[in-house]
């Protein structure tokens, strides 16, 4: 049997991780800024989380959520703590895409309704009704299809005004990133956030807010919505929520009854994932790690915007896009083969940066002088060309 090929991949192997850095099978050392897709919140084999997961593993790794799990309650009160949520109610789950899943079918759930607001370049799973209100038709097979979910212009409040005034009694939910991640780290404007709160409260709607990428403090608050200043009826999260290790979960409003079997899931909640989530939550809130990624990505965002090549420098936190020009389509192959760092990206042309919520000044300042050198090499090359 072979791999099913769906990922085009480097041809690097990764052996051996440490914080921000990590060493393929060679012994070469790479600064990680993609935090393998923002999972890495913490940092790579952090020694508590390591402890943590090793600790349980000793006692039991997994029983179903047929026995009571004492790990959930404590997981669960210290996520309300950290959060700033501590009203509201948890239900774990394996991976982002299953989390807006349960979100999107809670919601329709608790309001009877089956119309969903989703936006422009959104991004929220590969799963049945979260990817039909992702905004990729190349990734939407034609069972996934379906007219409940409608598209609207990202930050337009005029269009969701409007949308409401005529379809606000059927729309059991709005679901909405509070940075877009693979849509190109885009900012939902605050005012656009109030908006959606103060729509989905007047129609009977509940608002939805995706943090799997952008959550688990990455953006310098925990929730990025949270920069709206107003509370959603359901958070989601995952990737930073283990620090690699599968988990995901919502948190739901007190106002969201529950009943048995209306959700459900086999590993999720298991004792390794709680004992993973636990120690996240413990390592940000002692190392202050949302003031690092507000500290670190204010100083990133501010050098990158220096460079007059790179243009639309955006985000928040740890959580940053820039655009990279078709002349320099190269800089993000090169950042990885010639200066040996990790970078995401975003089609056509954006570089994005997830690192650990960790990445030290020094670290961060290794990467700026990469980049800057690489842009000046390239540069350099293109006026080099153009003369000849």
């Amino acid at each position: 049997m072979k791999l099913f090929d769906v990922y085009p991949v480097q041809d690097i192997n990764i052996v051996k991780a440490r914080g921000s850095l990590v060493w393929d099978d060679k012994g070469t050392e790479y600064l990680d800024m993609y935090g393998g897709h923002a999972v890495i919140s913490i940092g790579h084999t952090h020694s508590h989380w390591v402890h943590r997961i090793e600790q349980q593993l000793e006692k039991i790794a997994f029983y179903s959520n047929s026995i009571r799990i004492p790990l959930q309650v404590q997981l669960a009160e210290k996520l309300g703590k950290v959060s700033g949520k501590e009203n509201y109610q948890l239900f774990l789950c394996n991976s982002g895409a299953e989390a807006n899943e349960n979100a999107l079918k809670l919601a329709s759930f608790y309001t009877g309704r089956k119309k969903v607001v989703a936006f422009t370049k959104a991004f929220h799973g590969r799963t049945s009704l979260a990817v039909a209100a992702t905004d990729n038709p190349s990734i939407v097979a034609p069972v996934n299809q379906t007219d409940n979910v409608d598209f609207l212009p990202f930050g337009d409040e005029q269009a969701l005004q409007h949308y409401f005034d005529k379809q606000g009694s059927e729309v059991c939910a709005v679901i909405i990133e509070g940075i877009q991640g693979v849509g190109g780290i885009h900012v939902a404007p605050t005012s656009f956030l109030q908006l959606v709160r103060k729509l989905c409260s007047q129609h009977g709607a509940l608002f939805i807010a995706d943090s799997v990428q952008c959550g688990y403090g990455r953006s310098g608050k925990f929730y990025s919505h949270d920069y709206a200043g107003v509370d959603a009826d359901i958070y989601t999260m995952a990737k930073g929520m283990g620090n690699g290790f599968p988990v995901a979960g919502l948190s739901i409003s007190g106002k969201i009854p529950p009943k048995y079997s209306m959700l459900g899931t086999t590993f999720g909640g298991n004792h390794l994932a709680c004992a993973a989530a636990l120690a996240v939550l413990e390592v940000i809130e002692k190392d202050q790690l949302m003031t690092n990624a507000q500290k670190i990505g204010d100083f990133l965002m501010n050098e990158i915007k220096q460079i007059p090549e790179l243009k639309n420098v955006r985000g928040r936190g740890l959580m940053i896009g820039f655009d990279v020009p078709e002349e320099l389509k190269e800089l993000k192959k090169n950042l990885l083969l010639k200066h040996h760092i990790f970078t995401g990206e975003a089609k056509p042309n954006v570089i994005r940066l997830l690192p650990s919520l960790a990445l030290s000044q020094g670290e961060a300042e290794r990467f700026l002088k990469a980049l800057r050198s690489e842009v000046s090499s390239l540069s350099q090359k293109i006026s080099e060309a153009a003369v000849s």
